[in-house]
């Protein structure tokens, strides 16, 4: 996203948000694929409970009409508002405590144990740290500083 960076990316996050909470839905993330010239602006939305359709169709119908008003985008796009799949990115905190058991895979900035991609079951964490145990029965501390990018693992 070049015509303004990350910046709009987090006026969006921001107006997402409130927009979100107020529907009884959780704000997962908020994405821009595309350049100056026109992309897709991606919002990802969840609950406990899982999203229908109509909570993606209300979101998007709420946060166009407020991203129309505020015209923070100056290139041609399309809003995609969606749940974040069963691959979902943890992004927070939050994220590793309500996805406790389940496995991850994550990618780390600096090699680890000679690897930058980790995959285990997520054991719990703290406000800095995700335990992760490993195939090998291993448990890793990483810090959330130090993660790239972590995602769910579909089970089968």
């Amino acid at each position: 996203m070049s015509f303004q960076g990350k910046a709009v990316v987090e006026q969006v996050r921001g107006m997402a948000e409130r927009i979100v909470v107020s529907e009884g839905l959780e704000l997962v993330d908020a994405e821009w694929k595309g350049g100056s010239r026109g992309g897709t602006l991606r919002v990802f939305i969840d609950n406990e409970a899982g999203v229908t359709h109509a909570d993606c169709e209300r979101v998007s119908r709420q946060l166009s009409a407020v991203l129309d008003v505020e015209d923070l985008i100056p290139a041609t796009y399309s809003l995609e508002v969606s749940s974040p799949g069963l691959d979902r990115k943890l992004s927070r905190p939050g994220d590793y405590r309500r996805f406790a058991g389940r496995a991850a895979k994550v990618r780390v900035r600096e090699p680890l144990h000679g690897t930058r991609q980790l995959t285990g079951r997520i054991e719990g964490n703290s406000d800095s740290a995700v335990s992760l145990r490993t195939a090998s029965g291993e448990t890793l501390e990483i810090l959330f500083a130090d993660i790239e990018l972590a995602r769910l693992v579909i089970e089968v």
